[in-house]
């Protein structure tokens, strides 16, 4: 793996939000047919999806790069970079829920957080990090971060 030419890129359209939405829409309907669930209840619940869907419809990209003078990262309409000369290490939390989230601490002891839409998997980030002579540090299930 090249150190300088790491790129991840991820959609906001994934087969797994559609089968999430689909299966919440699925079970909603089949508790209005099913046990004569009040509708407007389950129009309630339903309701809780929307952002979901509203993702799946836009396609927001995200998505994070090694550029040779510093850590880049864009999401929707926000970006943002840090110089690698100014990062001392990336930190890497496995929280509660498994999902692993991803933070440059500087020199000055300040943390960046890198969003978590534009974070690889962990095992990716850190071999690519690595590779790149940024030291990382895992933490596992901390709660506070």
């Amino acid at each position: 793996m090249d150190a300088d030419t790491f790129s991840f890129r991820r959609e906001g359209r994934n087969r797994a939000t559609l089968l999430a939405v689909a299966a919440v829409w699925f079970s909603l309907i089949a508790a209005i047919i099913l046990v004569d669930a009040a509708a407007w209840l389950m129009a309630v619940l339903g309701a809780f999806t929307l952002p979901a869907l509203w993702d799946l419809y836009r396609n927001p990209a995200s998505g994070l790069d090694f550029m040779p003078e510093a850590l880049t990262w864009f999401t929707g309409s926000k970006d943002a970079s840090v110089s690698w000369s100014e990062i001392d290490r990336v930190r890497l939390d496995t929280r509660l829920d498994f999902s692993v989230r991803a933070s440059a601490v500087l020199h000055s002891g300040r943390k960046v957080r890198i969003p978590y839409e534009c974070t690889p998997p962990h095992a990716m980030l850190e071999a690519a990090l690595n590779a790149r002579g940024i030291r990382t540090e895992r933490h596992h299930f901390s709660l506070i971060g």
